[in-house]
């Protein structure tokens, strides 16, 4: 038998077989697509992104699928990017959260912190304001007539729930010093107020707390007025897209991760730590009635 032949034939006989072998690689490469976090920018990019790399990372590990987070611009690029599909799971604020659910059929709140269920707001002020620390709500009224800030504008903590608030007092945006401000985040109240750009402010309790622990804000400038009744706020929400694409019962995967963090480990010690927490746990749609009540109260919902 002549030996080119041979070999030819053989080459012809193995090609298919090569075929499918790389095909099927392929396919199941293409599968396996990576889960994107995301979360409200409502602090210190620099502070996400080590945050969420660290998480993203824990999780890639838990869930056995790539795990990457994409950062946003802000809060409104957090719900947009929920909405198309760019982002699978999300920490969202109060608000925020409920946007995105109202947005996209089948999207769960599974988990929040333990803090989360009682989470609350202060009212911030410069000690050379004249404005006094309270102790009731309609106190807040001493607030006519000075200049103020918000955070976000889609902030649950550090803008719907103070403006309620505010209303509950006896108070509108008009009763202010000029137009109110909306800082962007937390972090940039506190300095807005600590630099005398505005008299007042609001914003999340927990990045108060964690500014003043970490020595970073100046107590003879600046001090707590008042602090808000509790409400529900930040919570992961997840998109529907994630069990189309990795399998019914997936949520329930992640929702085990996000509960089996234990601060007695060290690696996941770090993770609560940054996220101000001791632990995750369960949350649901229903939790959020009232902040879905107060954003279309204000025009945040409609």
């Amino acid at each position: 038998m002549n030996k080119n032949l041979f070999w030819a034939g053989l080459i012809c006989l193995m090609l298919p077989l090569a075929g499918c072998s790389t095909t099927a690689q392929g396919d199941s490469e293409a599968e396996v697509q990576p889960l994107i976090t995301g979360a409200i920018p409502d602090r210190d990019p620099e502070k996400l992104q080590r945050l969420y790399g660290k998480l993203a990372a824990y999780l890639d590990r838990e869930l056995g699928v790539p795990v990457e987070y994409k950062p946003v611009t802000d809060y409104a690029a957090a719900v947009a990017a929920f909405k198309v599909g760019d982002l699978d799971l999300v920490w969202f604020g109060g608000l925020t959260g409920v946007q995105a659910r109202l947005q996209v059929p089948d999207a769960r709140a599974i988990a929040q912190r333990d803090i989360d269920e009682k989470f609350t707001s202060v009212f911030i002020a410069r000690k050379d304001s004249g404005i006094e620390p309270m102790e009731t709500i309609e106190e807040l009224k001493q607030l006519q007539g000075k200049t103020f800030t918000f955070g976000s504008e889609s902030s649950t903590s550090g803008r719907l729930m103070p403006q309620h608030f505010l209303a509950q007092a006896g108070m509108s945006l008009d009763d202010f010093q000029g137009e109110v401000g909306f800082s962007g985040s937390h972090d940039v109240t506190i300095t807005l107020v600590e630099a005398g750009t505005y008299e007042a402010g609001a914003l999340n309790s927990q990045v108060w707390q964690d500014r003043v622990d970490a020595n970073e804000v100046d107590l003879d400038r600046v001090q707590v007025i008042w602090q808000t009744p509790t409400y529900y706020d930040y919570h992961w929400v997840t998109n529907p897209n994630i069990e189309e694409r990795y399998g019914e019962g997936f949520v329930e995967k992640i929702q085990q991760a996000l509960f089996k963090l234990d601060p007695s480990v060290s690696e996941h010690r770090e993770i609560l730590e940054l996220f101000g927490a001791r632990k995750f746990i369960p949350t649901n749609n229903e939790n959020y009635v009232e902040i879905e009540a107060v954003g279309r109260e204000i025009g945040k919902i409609q």
